[in-house]
């Protein structure tokens, strides 16, 4: 009783608010489906407390047959009825539809140079309708708007509607529709103005996906809009074509059913008080002044980013505990667009802080130099080291998204593995080919990852340690449907070397934790000498499997099996492996995973708990 004198409160209380509107509980018979759904959407907005009783009717009646008409019943026979309730709440419908009307002729046609243009012509082929079919508005609608944006995007800024009627003939239960696009002809690209900019134009020029006499392209000027925000050199970034005076003189004398913003046509035409302009003489005086196919400049303006970019972020991980993050970035600090990046960041087993120099070539997204330092102290497990390092690298980009570096580092590392002391420097070159590919890269529905890399190291050029060394990842999103989501993984690595024991940990394998194998601690995987301790491989194997699946809105479920581990030599007798369940919630920071596995071969443990915050890539 309790319940129900509270609900019946709130309910009052709430009709009571200012502004509260009931909407009408709408029953409809006599039709279905599409229709009755549109009818109900175009009742839904009706407040019959705005009206009275007679308004409300007739108000219904007139947004039925709207909402019928759409689908091509024009002559509805609509029986209604209001609750006595006053206002009324719920309203019931008896529609009879009558005849449907049917498409008895269709005539598209094309004009000017988008004739020859593809896509226009695919548009028109894509229409679902023919003669004999039930009339809807909606396809009509959309290839008139498809037709109208294409013009944009592809450069048509003279194009217009030389026809565009709907006749409807409901006594003849017969509709003829009538479209004829006069694109006019094509813009191509006129000249790149630049403006605002600190970079040195030619490293921006280098960057245009178009050259000036290209045919025009919206997506170009989005591309080249992307690129140069993927330099980071800009704080705001404009990249708009310039319409000459003649173009805006055709778009201001174009009147409203012929410039291609449109509305529903009725068979008269709309009339217009005021003269206006005659189309054909506004193209002969444009005409007098053009020579070849007209072109459109196009304007770029520019801020530059600020110069000192600084983030914090605080996170923590089962692997690692709480971490702390620090970074100082120089996105240019010269007109040639170079960029010096530091990070620092902070965890009980590992310390670091790096720097990145980078120096852009010809093509700045493709090209580039780059110097890096680092400094890392680790202390986890069996492991102890302090560790600096030097890098030079060349990086290349190629039109498949691949990305080559090619790399000489040096390092120096004073360590403690298993109980074992040693310094070494290490001097050795390395290649590596890598690809991402993400969509929605917070929580990406599809994508894959990539990388490879070789690695040598020889006494006859003064490195202290002889090694070759290889290592690889591949790791997979799929959806399938909307709420199920497929992840899987495998890494790999071998090493070949005479002296095992200078190899510092920075270069041996070890496995285990958040992002490898869970249900076991982080980087406890590996060989152990004779008194248990760490020791680290030669090789890694490591493979994974996610399930996950959509419970409601943000919040995800997951299933995963993992398995590897790092040896000794090629082909381990047995691989550790672990499975359990997961929470998946996508935050406004990114995703938060947390999971419970179970290692099947670790007698001390029968479940560990991982805490992740960041997505998959």
């Amino acid at each position: 009783m309790g319940i129900r004198l509270g609900t019946a409160t709130l309910i009052a209380a709430l009709t009571l608010m200012p502004g509260w509107a009931l909407a009408l509980d709408v029953r409809i018979d006599g039709i279905d489906g599409n229709v009755a759904d549109n009818i109900r959407h175009y009742l839904d907005g009706l407040d019959p407390e705005q009206f009275s009783r007679v308004r409300v009717e007739g108000e219904a009646q007139r947004r039925t047959r709207e909402a019928m008409r759409v689908y091509g019943y024009y002559e509805p026979d609509i029986q209604l009825r209001l609750d006595e309730r006053n206002p009324p709440r719920h309203i019931e419908l008896v529609i009879d539809p009558g005849p449907r009307v049917t498409i008895e002729s269709l005539s598209f046609r094309l004009a000017g140079e988008a004739r020859q243009d593809p896509p226009f012509q695919e548009a028109i082929d894509a229409f679902p309708l023919d003669e004999g079919d039930p009339l809807v508005h909606a396809p009509y609608d959309r290839l008139r708007a498809r037709l109208a944006n294409l013009s944009l995007e592809r450069g048509y800024f003279d194009w217009r509607f030389t026809d565009r009627r709907m006749e409807v003939r409901p006594f003849a239960e017969s509709a003829r529709l009538y479209l004829a696009l006069d694109s006019g002809p094509r813009y191509r690209f006129g000249d790149v103005t630049l403006s605002g900019s600190h970079i040195e134009p030619a490293r921006l020029r280098n960057l245009l996906t178009f050259a000036p006499g290209d045919p025009y392209l919206a997506g170009e000027l989005a591309r080249y809009n992307q690129r140069l925000g993927q330099t980071r050199w800009f704080g705001s970034i404009s990249v708009r074509p310039r319409l000459m005076e003649g173009e805006a003189l055709i778009r201001d004398a174009a009147p409203a059913d012929v410039n291609g913003w449109l509305t529903e046509l009725d068979v008269e035409s709309a009339e217009h008080d005021a003269p206006s302009l005659e189309m054909a003489a506004v193209y002969a005086a444009v005409s007098l002044v053009r020579r070849g196919p007209p072109e459109v400049p196009i304007d770029v303006t520019l801020t530059p980013a600020d110069r000192h970019q600084f983030e914090v972020g605080v996170g923590y991980a089962t692997d690692v505990g709480p971490r702390l993050r620090f970074s100082w970035d120089q996105p240019w600090i010269n007109r040639y667009g170079h960029g010096l990046d530091h990070d620092l960041f902070i965890s009980a087993p590992e310390q670091r802080f790096a720097g990145v120099y980078n120096m852009p070539l010809d093509d700045p997204l493709r090209d580039s130099y780059r110097f890096q330092y680092g400094f890392r102290h680790r202390d986890n497990q069996d492991t102890r080291a302090l560790e600096a390092t030097l890098e030079g690298a060349r990086r290349w980009e190629f039109e498949n998204r691949w990305v080559q570096t090619i790399y000489v580092r040096s390092t120096f590392e004073d360590f403690t593995q298993a109980g074992d002391d040693e310094q070494v420097v290490i001097l050795y070159p390395g290649i590596s080919w890598s690809r991402t590919r993400t969509r929605n890269p917070t929580f990406p529905t599809w994508g894959d990852r990539q990388r490879i890399a070789f690695e040598v190291s020889d006494g006859m050029w003064g490195s202290q340690a002889d090694f070759l060394r290889m290592t690889g990842e591949t790791q997979w999103i799929r959806m399938f449907g909307d709420d199920t989501r497929l992840v899987t993984g495998m890494g790999f690595g071998a090493m070949e070397t005479d002296d095992f024991n200078k190899i510092p940990p920075s270069l041996r394998f070890f496995t285990g934790g958040d992002r490898s194998v869970r249900g076991y601690a982080y980087e406890s995987l590996s060989p152990r000498n004779e008194e248990g301790k760490l020791t680290g491989g030669q090789q890694l194997l490591t493979a994974s499997a996610e399930l996950q699946r959509r419970v409601t809105g943000d919040w995800w479920g997951a299933a995963f099996i993992d398995t590897g581990d790092a040896f000794e030599s090629w082909g381990p007798d047995d691989l550790n492996t672990g499975a359990g369940l997961g929470v998946r919630w996508i935050s406004p920071v990114g995703p938060i995973r947390f999971d419970i596995a179970h290692p099947f071969d670790d007698e001390d443990n029968a479940w560990r708990i991982h805490f992740a915050i960041g997505p998959e890539f």
